[in-house]
């Protein structure tokens, strides 16, 4: 086997050349993906029962502990926080000497010291990942004695990042038991809030819950209206009966591609018996239904346009089913044979279902809708689209003018095409609760994604809520972003600031006066690509995370002795930035800003009454 990335067993084990040039100095770091809370992942030594001198990384009841022997006495040192299992982490180790820290996936410097006089390892043994291999006497020295179960991705030793493969196609020189991690697919994809992470030949991706989105399910969303992404879906109860010898639906939608299943319900689970179904195949509506005696299409004739909203009606009397699409003439379609009831207890899917193999072999399309629904009402009955769905994955909003609630906390928003309309609860006057609903305000909440042109173009937030976020000891920021430049300045307030320099993230401490920053070179994100960046900042340092690549983090050279009074926040620019970052920014960010939460639950309405807005444009997303 040709392995990039070993997993192991907890008795499988690989060898390695003994360590050279590491007597007094050590640098290590080692990315792991642990099944289980104890073992034993890198050990070597002076001698194979474990006398004299050794080295050890290990996990005992969850925490890292490195264990070392400089030939008088052992010194122990302990993380503070455990490791997360079935998920990658990351370990930092630095001896020197007498002397050695560990650090886990980004947290504190833990520091330790090992006993007596002598400061040398001396290293004979072949150094062991994953296991103790042929290692004797393990019980007097380590407090566990079997190996890791679980896999290991990298290990970098004073500069040298070894190749797990064995010799002559890597470094290992022998082994046993190691099998390929398939969970390496997934260890850049760690998927939150109960989201789940599934391959597809090389790539991964995380589905996420109702009421979750981005690419990671980081991000909390109040659905309004739902918008589908081709691996999305809603689940309701199923149709059963109601629909035995007529039906009447009326689906309202806005697609983003050309194919894929609107709604389907079925009779078996394995697609077989009665159905029905309405998709989209190559830009025309199609419904197609089997009462038993085989299946009946009837396609429209002309392909609808994207991106623009459609209303589809349908309507089944027995065999007879009439499909219109917006003002087109009606079209009629007879199933063959001689029943005429349409049985369908299965589960009723909406813009999309979790699995083809429930879908009938007569639906001429197998992947699911891309776009937004806004409204289906079956049997005169409008469906409740969120309120009834009994669960789904990967949905997300559409952008509407109903997702910034224009009704209020009194009133409810109902979709109509590119604008609403709002229900009042009973006892309230229609003007009290949709008077942010006028014609004249439609506008301004039918561009839910705010387009920033670079020059004096931002938004400009003073509200309380949102400076008391940024006044604290500790800023978290989160936020989703595109950019099509490679300089700009992106946030702004009277203590940190964000921005692209040369094609590069900068954070900057203090940027009034001070000139502390931290720059993220490790991928330009001026690609016009969607982009998440998670920016911590405190008096003491700070840290950078795009993506999913490594977090980045810096200290502060400069004391903090007076913080400046946070009163404003600037998001995508700000007016003349050359004269309050000195220079450092001339302009703000070509690009787009979707997202933009602060301490991880407070989510800024970017296009909302409290935010000053200047030359601020809608975004295609």
């Amino acid at each position: 086997m040709n392995v990039h990335s070993p997993r192991f067993s907890g008795h499988s084990w690989l060898a390695f050349p003994a360590l050279r040039a590491a007597y007094k100095h050590v640098q290590l770091t080692l990315e792991i993906r642990p099944e289980a809370y104890d073992g034993i992942f890198f050990l070597t030594g002076e001698r194979d029962d474990m006398a004299g001198d050794f080295m050890a990384l290990l996990l005992h009841q969850g925490f890292v502990e490195f264990r070392f022997d400089c030939g008088s006495g052992i010194g122990v040192v302990r993380t503070e926080e455990t490791v997360l299992l079935n998920q990658w982490n990351r370990l930092t180790l630095y001896r020197h000497r007498w002397d050695a820290w560990i650090q886990l996936n980004g947290g504190k410097h833990v520091k330790g010291r090992s006993k007596g006089l002598f400061s040398r390892i001396t290293f004979r043994e072949p150094l062991f990942i994953g296991g103790p291999g042929n290692t004797t006497g393990l019980s007097d020295k380590l407090p566990v004695s079997t190996g890791l179960r679980g896999c290991v991705r990298h290990l970098e030793v004073n500069d040298h990042a070894y190749r797990f493969a064995l010799a002559p196609y890597g470094d290992a020189t022998k082994g046993f038991g190691v099998q390929e991690c398939t969970a390496d697919r997934c260890s850049r994809v760690p998927c939150q809030h109960g989201g789940k992470c599934l391959t597809s030949g090389e790539s991964a991706v995380c589905v996420c819950p109702l009421g979750f989105s981005g690419d990671l399910c980081e991000t909390r969303v109040d659905l309004q209206v739902p918008s589908f992404n081709g691996s999305s879906y809603l689940r309701y109860r199923g149709l059963a009966n109601s629909v035995v010898s007529w039906l009447d639906l009326q689906i309202t939608l806005k697609p983003g591609a050309d194919s894929g299943v609107l709604l389907y319900n079925g009779h078996h689970v394995d697609g077989s018996g009665d159905f029905m179904a309405v998709y989209m195949n190559d830009g025309h509506i199609e419904f197609a239904f089997d009462l038993g005696t085989g299946a009946a299409v009837v396609r429209s004739e002309e392909r609808i346009s994207m991106g623009e909203w459609h209303e589809v009606k349908i309507s089944r009397t027995g065999r007879l089913a009439v499909l219109q699409v917006d003002t087109s003439p009606a079209l009629e379609i007879w199933s063959p044979g001689a029943f005429t009831q349409l049985s369908l207890p299965q589960n009723l899917y909406i813009g999309g279902v979790p699995n083809f193999a429930i879908v009938s072999p007569n639906v001429r399309v197998r992947t699911s809708f891309v776009g937004c629904i806004q409204k289906v009402v079956i049997n005169n009955r409008p469906l409740g689209i969120l309120a009834e769905a009994l669960g789904g994955a990967n949905v997300d909003n559409c952008p509407h003018p109903c997702v910034a609630r224009p009704c209020g906390e009194d009133g409810t928003c109902i979709p109509n095409l590119d604008y609403f309309t709002c229900h009042c609860k009973p006892g309230y006057r229609d003007a009290q609760c949709s008077s942010r609903g006028s014609a004249s305000e439609r506008q301004s909440y039918d561009s839910q994604i705010p387009q920033f042109s670079g020059l004096d173009s931002f938004l400009h937030f003073t509200d309380y809520e949102t400076i008391d976020k940024l006044s604290g000891h500790r800023v978290d920021i989160n936020i989703r972003f595109k950019i099509a430049e490679g300089n700009g300045l992106l946030i702004w307030t009277e203590r940190i600031s964000l921005g692209l320099e040369h094609g590069a993230l900068v954070l900057r401490h203090r940027p009034i006066a001070g000139s502390d920053h931290l720059i993220y070179n490790l991928t330009r994100i001026d690609d016009g690509l969607w982009h998440r960046l998670r920016a911590v900042w405190s008096e003491g340092g700070g840290s950078l995370e795009v993506d999913s690549a490594p977090v980045i983090t810096a200290g502060w050279a400069s004391a903090v002795h007076h913080l400046p009074t946070v009163r404003n926040l600037f998001v995508g620019g700000m007016s003349r930035p050359e004269r309050t970052t000195h220079g450092r920014y001339t302009t703000g960010v070509i690009g787009c800003v979707e997202d933009l939460v602060l301490d991880s639950e407070y989510h800024i309405k970017l296009i909302a009454m409290s935010a000053v807005g200047q030359n601020v444009g809608r975004c295609n997303p």
